[in-house]
């Protein structure tokens, strides 16, 4: 990957885990991150501005899918050149000289909150309170001199808002991960996916969505195609359709090592589905921390 300025937009703050898969994915890169307090907003920073690259959460491997992402992506128009794997860490953190016995309050997310159960229970005196954001939580904190709160939010974001880590490791699934898409407006998407990748050959994963005739086989017919050309589906998602009863849209990543057959079984398929769209071809991130 080429060393750029990169304008990117993430939903979250400084610190955030779309911050931290941002500095990672672009890494060598100078990277300028723009703050956006939903998802919506992200999608219509780059929809735009074509000078601006999206980082949008997909898919966690304890909670599953993000289903209206989903919708929102391809509604936008936006193209798929990435993606990045990030494992979810969480630590305590507080200001300077607080100890974790001066502790009466704990604020982040409520998923963060889910996700380290275990050790909170070792809190039992210790009041949690819901916040928007884990990182927004400790910056919270650092803004209002709270020294008998603490937060709960990625490591990186103590250093950000100069906090203290109290324990750090303390979600109860350390196999935790998110996968993030990365995101460029239809207008550059060439030419940003060429900085990313050399050739056509390394591309190895696409996201594809379309609809099928509500006729008996007809998920079968394509699945049956898509194994004969060795597309590995790594990922398949069906979503109603607002307004057509019992009509879906599926969505559909596949893994190939020859592009040349992957697109021999994408022309295979397409007379048999309806309102089919290729949303991404990009490289897989197969290099993410898995310990």
């Amino acid at each position: 990957m080429k060393d750029m300025k990169r304008r990117v937009v993430i939903q979250g703050i400084g610190g955030c885990n779309h911050y931290i898969a941002a500095k990672a994915f672009f890494q060598g890169d100078e990277v300028e991150t723009i703050d956006c307090d939903t998802f919506r907003n992200l999608v219509d920073q780059v929809v735009k501005d074509p000078a601006k690259l999206g980082i949008m959460a997909i898919e966690n491997t304890i909670a599953g899918s993000l289903l209206d992402n989903f919708n929102l992506l391809r509604q936008s128009g936006l193209v798929i050149v990435g993606e990045y794997k990030l494992r979810i860490k969480h630590a305590l953190v507080a200001l300077p000289g607080v100890e974790i016995h001066d502790i009466r309050e704990i604020n982040t997310h409520p998923m963060a909150f889910r996700q380290c159960q275990e050790y909170l229970d070792t809190l039992p005196n210790v009041k949690l309170v819901e916040k928007d954001d884990t990182a927004g939580s400790a910056k919270w904190i650092q803004e209002n001199n709270l020294k008998d709160h603490a937060a709960i939010c990625p490591a990186g974001a103590a250093e950000l808002y100069g906090m203290n880590i109290l324990a750090d490791g303390i979600e109860t699934n350390k196999r935790n991960f998110t996968r993030f898409l990365i995101l460029a407006n239809k207008a550059v998407a060439k030419e940003v996916l060429s900085e990313i990748c050399e050739s056509h050959e390394d591309l190895n994963k696409s996201s594809i969505v379309f609809t099928l005739p509500h006729t008996s086989g007809s998920l079968s017919k394509v699945l049956t195609i898509l194994s004969f050309y060795d597309m590995n589906l790594s990922m398949i998602q069906s979503m109603p359709i607002i307004g057509e009863e019992w009509r879906y849209q599926f969505y559909v990543n596949l893994q190939f090592n020859d592009y040349k057959r992957y697109r021999q079984a994408i022309d295979a398929i397409l007379p048999l589905t309806k309102d089919f769209e290729i949303m991404g071809e990009y490289m897989e991130d197969e290099n993410y921390e898995r310990d």
